[in-house]
Order: C-alpha cells, then sequence, then structure tokens
C-alpha cells in the first residue's frame, strides 16, 4: 500500500492524541495511586490481602491484558497513526477523542466507547463510597491496569509509526464519502 506523506497538521493531531491519552491515564494513576499507599500503610488481615493480590491480578488481565493490550492499544494506535497523513482540522482539535473511537468511526465502536466511558464514570462515582482500606485495595488493581494500559498503548504507537506494514483496524469510516 502507498503511503501518504505525513501533513503538519497530522503531526501535531498524532502527537496531540497520544499526548492526551497518556495524559489522562497519568493523571489518573496518579490520583488513584494515593489511595493505593493511604490504603498499604493501614492495618490490614488475610482477607484485606487477599482481596488486595486477587482484584490486581484480576485487572492486570481484563483491563491490562484484554482490554488496552488486546483492543484498545492496536486500534489507538492505528487510528492515531492514519491521523499522520490524513488529519482533518476537527480530528486535529479532538485528536485524543478520534484515536479513542468517538467520532468518525463505524456506530459499533463509537457506541462501544460511550458506554465504556459511562460505565468508567459510574465506577468513579460508586467507588468514591468505599471506606479505606478497601478503595485502595481495589484502586491498586486499576492502577495496575491503566499502567499496563499506558505502556502497552505507547509500544502499539512505537510498533505502528516505526513500521509501515502495520496494519492493525483502525475502523474508521469514510468522511469524504456521501453513502
Amino acid at each position: 500500500m502507498d503511503e501518504k506523506p505525513f501533513t503538519i497538521c497530522g503531526v501535531i493531531a498524532a502527537g496531540w492524541s497520544l499526548a492526551g491519552l497518556l495524559l489522562l491515564l497519568g493523571f489518573a494513576i496518579w490520583r488513584l495511586s494515593l489511595y493505593t499507599i493511604e490504603s498499604l500503610h493501614m492495618p490490614m488481615n488475610w482477607m484485606h490481602w487477599t482481596v488486595f493480590i486477587g482484584f490486581t491480578v484480576f485487572m492486570a488481565h481484563s483491563e491490562g491484558y484484554k482490554g488496552f493490550q488486546k483492543k484498545f492499544s492496536p486500534r489507538f494506535a492505528a487510528r492515531t497513526k492514519y491521523l499522520l497523513a490524513n488529519s482533518t482540522v476537527t480530528q486535529c482539535i479532538f485528536a485524543p477523542l478520534f484515536s479513542m473511537g468517538f467520532f468518525h468511526a463505524p456506530k459499533k465502536r463509537i457506541v462501544a466507547s460511550i458506554c465504556l466511558t459511562i460505565m468508567i464514570v459510574v465506577f468513579i462515582f460508586l467507588f468514591q463510597y468505599i471506606p479505606q482500606p478497601w478503595k485502595g485495595l481495589l484502586d491498586a488493581g486499576v492502577v495496575i491496569g491503566l499502567i499496563w494500559g499506558m505502556i502497552s498503548t505507547i509500544l502499539f504507537c512505537t510498533k505502528a509509526f516505526s513500521n509501515a506494514e502495520y496494519n492493525w483496524d483502525a475502523e474508521i469510516l469514510n468522511i469524504h464519502s456521501k453513502s
């Protein structure tokens, strides 16, 4: 496949896309880590440790491996790579949202992105009512999943930007057609 040359708007969009996501994940990791550190300084019994270890392993597998590494990160990298040579002004301005699949994507992807975001917001709201040390112990699992996601996204973006044959489905609708 013949690659189009990068555009200035495209380079800005791709950079903003990756930086925006990493800032979002980094902020969440930092905030949740504070609760985890606080909880680890509290007295804990075997039940606390069981929940801590079990939920951390569960989140590493479900959020980190299955969610980020196997689905989100490769698609995010493909959509971000697309921006390098094909970015519109709207895509440039909202590059992180574009690469996360909130627009110019199949309806199924947009609905999935919106539903996942709503679910995350609901969990954030509900978790604020969980007392310590339980909140921090559960947050530890989320932190591990987010760190895994951040690393896998960086690795997939590196692979996508350095490999012309990176062929993960970016799930991008042809926004220029009238059909």
